[in-house]
C-alpha cells in the first residue's frame, strides 16, 4: 500500500461568487511559482474558464474536484498524486463556502483542507468581522487558516478591518482596489485565458499585490491518503478521436482527455473555425464553448460543414456537448437576434438569451450505467427531435437536459465528466 503524503495546502473560499477567489488563488500560484516552488492548483466543482487562468498562473494543468461529479475516491487520488510532486497545493472554491451540495466546505472537511477565506470588504467596516466569524464558526469541523480582505481602500481601512476581527481568526492581509489584476468576465464566467492579451501582466500584478499584502508564508502541511484506483480497460485501443479545440470550442476537462488516452484512444485536435477538413479519425467530440461569438466564421467554413456531414453519413460516432450541439443545428442566433447557418446535422435552431437557462449537476443513465456531468447555458434549443433520454438532476432526481440520438450522433447540453464512467464513455466513441 502506498504511503500517505504531506504537502502545504489551502482551499480558497469566500462568502459568495465575485469576492476575488480566482484573483487570490492565481496571485498565490504565480507568486510561489516565481519563488521556485512547484504549485498544483485544483478547481472545486465543474468549471472550464477559471482552470485555464489558474493553469497559466501555476504552469501546470488544473483538474476539477467535486465529491459528486468526480467522486470522493478520485478526488483523494488526485490530491495524493499532486502531493507527490508539489511544494504547494491550492484549491479554488466554488460560489460561497457553504453553497451547493456538495459545497466547498464539504470538500474541505472531507479531504482535510484548511480554508483561506477572502472577503470583498468594499464599502464595509466591522461587518467584515461578522462575515469572517460566520465562515469560521458555521461548521466547527472546518479548519480556517485565516482571512484576506479584498477591495480595501487604503491603510486606514485595512487597519479598521483587522482590528475588528476576533483574535481566533488569523488576519492574513489586505488586497487593494486595483484594476491592474482584475479578470474580465462575460455571461458564462471569466473570459477565456487565451483571449486576455495581457493575462500574464495581470497575473504578475496579482502576485505583486499578494506579496505586498503579506500573504506569502506557506501553510501547514495537509495529509493526503493514497487511494488505489484501477486503470480502466483499454476499450478504445487504436481508436482515433478528433477533438474540436479552438476559440469557439474549448470547454475540455483535462481528466476527460486523460481518460480517452488511458482507454487506448489516439486524440487528434482540429479547429472548426480554421480547418477545412477533419483529421483521419474514427469518432468526433465537439465540446462546449462560445460558438455564438464566432457565428460568421463558423458559418463561412462550409468545407468543415461538409466534412462533418460526411463523417456522420459514414456512421461514425459524434459526441456534441452544449456549444458543440448548437453548432450542429441548422441555425444559431446570438442574443441580439443575428442568425447564421450551421452544420445542419440536427433539425432546428438554437437561440442565445440574456438570462440563464440551466445550471447544475446532472447524470445520464446509459446501458453501461450512470455517467455524470453538469449543465450551464444561456441558450434555448428548438428541435422536432424527441429526446433519446433525459438526464436527472443530482438533487431530487427531477428530469434534466434532453439527450438526442441521430444515428451515431449523441447531442445534449450536458458536459460529461468521462472518468465518472469509463465504459459509458467508451461506448459513445467506439466505432
Amino acid at each position: 500500500m502506498p504511503a500517505e503524503r504531506r504537502c502545504p495546502a489551502l482551499l480558497v473560499a469566500a462568502p459568495a461568487s465575485g469576492q476575488g477567489k480566482t484573483t487570490l488563488t492565481a496571485g498565490l500560484a504565480r507568486l510561489h511559482r516565481a519563488q521556485g516552488r512547484r504549485v498544483r492548483v485544483f478547481k472545486c466543482g465543474p468549471d472550464f474558464l477559471d482552470p485555464a487562468i489558474l493553469a497559466r498562473a501555476s504552469g501546470a494543468p488544473v483538474y476539477n474536484l467535486d465529491l459528486w461529479m468526480v467522486g470522493e475516491r478520485a478526488c483523494r487520488r488526485l490530491l495524493w498524486e499532486a502531493a507527490g510532486e508539489a511544494d504547494l497545493i491550492l484549491v479554488e472554491g466554488v460560489m460561497g463556502l457553504f453553497d451547493g451540495r456538495p459545497s466547498s466546505a464539504d470538500l474541505a472537511e472531507c479531504l482535510g483542507l484548511p480554508v483561506l477565506a477572502v472577503i470583498d470588504a468594499h464599502a464595509m467596516a466591522q461587518t467584515f468581522a461578522a462575515l469572517a466569524w460566520g465562515l469560521a464558526r458555521f461548521r466547527p469541523a472546518l479548519s480556517i487558516a485565516g482571512v484576506v480582505a479584498n477591495g480595501v481602500a487604503g491603510e486606514d481601512h485595512a487597519r479598521l478591518l483587522r482590528e475588528s476581527l476576533p483574535p481566533v481568526i488569523p488576519w492574513l492581509g489586505a488586497l487593494p482596489r486595483e484594476s491592474a489584476f482584475a479578470l474580465p468576465e462575460r455571461h458564462l464566467g471569466l473570459v477565456r485565458a487565451e483571449e486576455i492579451a495581457d493575462l500574464d501582466a495581470r497575473l504578475e500584478a496579482a502576485a505583486r499585490v499578494v506579496a505586498e499584502a503579506g500573504v506569502t508564508s506557506l501553510p501547514s502541511p495537509a495529509v493526503f491518503q493514497p487511494e488505489p484506483i484501477p486503470e480502466p480497460p483499454r476499450l478504445l485501443e487504436g481508436v482515433r478521436i478528433g477533438v474540436a479545440r479552438d476559440a469557439a470550442f474549448s470547454f475540455l476537462y483535462p481528466a476527460n482527455l486523460d481518460l480517452l488516452r488511458a482507454l487506448g484512444a489516439q486524440v487528434e485536435f482540429f479547429s472548426p473555425l480554421a480547418d477545412t477538413a477533419l483529421p483521419e479519425v474514427d469518432a468526433l467530440w465537439l465540446p462546449g464553448g462560445y460558438p455564438e461569438l464566432h457565428l460568421e466564421r463558423l458559418a463561412a467554413n462550409r468545407a468543415m460543414h461538409e466534412a462533418l456531414r460526411a463523417h456522420h453519413a459514414a456512421g461514425k460516432p459524434i459526441l456534441a456537448e452544449c456549444g458543440g450541439m448548437l453548432y450542429l443545428f441548422e441555425e444559431l442566433r446570438d442574443a441580439e437576434g443575428r442568425g447564421a447557418p450551421m452544420v445542419g446535422l440536427l433539425p432546428g435552431r438554437a437561440t442565445m438569451q440574456t438570462r440563464l437557462a440551466a445550471l447544475g449537476l446532472q447524470a445520464l443513465d446509459t446501458p453501461q450505467g450512470e455517467i455524470r456531468g453538469h449543465s450551464f447555458h444561456y441558450s434555448r434549443a428548438e428541435t422536432p427531435l424527441e429526446p433519446w433520454q433525459r438526464c436527472r438532476h443530482q438533487r431530487q432526481g427531477r428530469p434534466g437536459e434532453g439527450v438526442y440520438r441521430l444515428g451515431r450522433l449523441t447531442a445534449s447540453y450536458l458536459h460529461l465528466y468521462f472518468p465518472s464512467n469509463p465504459a459509458a464513455t467508451a461506448a459513445l466513441f467506439c466505432p
